[in-house]
């Protein structure tokens, strides 16, 4: 069973590349229904553009529910908010466990405590037949399974996995993050706005933790936590996307973390994409209102003025 995909080693490599951030307007009649409102761009004089933007009536959360769990061998899965985009599982065992949730011929591995502390994951690989499965360690790499649900997903919306928390992006009603993401959304007139307001606050105000990256350079298990980056101002590049997907997410912005690898050096990242009012697609760089925008809080934090340039390219692998 392969290692989890997100414990992959690229602490090292997250400050090699430099990068520049832009807004860019949606313009004619491009993003839908309504009029759109603008806004200057504080620090480079730029505009956005799009629907006046809207805070959501409460905020959107997950739990795990154990009242609604399958349960055997001292597991549970649960799959009641499945169309909300998670699930979640808990066990008990003095033996090293992992969650793995598999499509196709996808799949990823969680660690899983063996105390009975329940992990909340993204059902990421869109609509149709999950296979969830407890699988204990029996030597190395070997694992065996425990116990498994096989359930049908039907998402309410493509990014419904991308509005909640999960075990990478953890915050509530009560964490620091989902103020600092308040705070920084008043005023804002539309999305781009707020994706801007929060890009500029976290490169402005967090800082690469060199010591961090160098001790976790050779750890497997690494789960980022938000209001402690918050808390310490600085933080790994894993830290940063998981920041700014948690500050997004609570204002009813959709945003994946997503890790692989960043040519020309091949070294493995962690950044965002976000989903400002439209569809997914991926742009390279430049935040597009109806766009998937790629945003890179660890590179640009790191001081560079230029955009990344020709020959740089993201190759993503996993996503959360």
């Amino acid at each position: 069973m392969a290692r989890p995909s997100t414990y992959r080693r690229f602490l090292g490599g997250c400050v090699a590349l430099v990068l520049a951030f832009s807004l860019v307007g949606c313009g004619g009649g491009e993003g839908g229904a309504g009029g759109g409102s603008s806004a200057a761009a504080e620090g480079d004089g730029g505009s956005t553009s799009g629907p006046d933007y809207t805070p959501p009536s409460s905020l959107s959360l997950s739990a795990f529910h154990s009242d609604a769990a399958q349960t055997g061998n001292d597991c549970a899965i649960d799959t009641s908010c499945l169309a909300e985009g998670y699930v979640g599982a808990a066990a008990t065992s003095s033996s090293r466990l992992k969650f793995q949730v598999s499509k196709g011929e996808m799949s990823y591995n969680y660690d899983l405590p063996g105390d009975n502390t329940p992990i909340v994951v993204p059902l990421n690989m869109g609509d149709g037949p999950y296979n969830f499965r407890v699988m204990q360690n029996t030597s190395g790499n070997n694992y065996v399974e425990l116990f498994s649900v096989i359930e049908n997903v039907k998402l309410n919306s493509d990014v419904a996995p991308f509005l909640v928390p999960n075990m990478f992006v953890d915050y509530d009603e009560s964490s620091a993050v989902t103020a600092k993401a308040r705070e920084l959304a008043q005023g804002c007139a539309n999305q781009a706005d707020i994706v801007r307001n929060i890009y500029e606050w976290v490169v402005d105000n967090i800082t690469y933790d060199h010591d961090k990256a160098v001790q976790l350079a050779e750890v497997t298990g690494y789960v980022p936590n938000p209001d402690e980056t918050l808390a310490s101002g600085t933080g790994i590049c894993f830290d940063y996307a998981s920041l700014g997907a948690a500050m997004l997410r609570s204002l009813g912005i959709p945003c994946k973390v997503v890790t692989g690898y960043v040519s020309p050096d091949n070294v493995y990242h962690a950044w965002n994409m976000v989903y400002i009012d439209g569809e997914w697609v991926s742009v390279e760089i430049s935040i597009k209102p109806n766009d998937w925008s790629r945003v890179d809080l660890t590179f640009a934090a790191s001081g560079a003025a230029s955009t990344i340039g020709d020959g740089t390219s993201y190759t993503d692998r996993y996503t959360y």
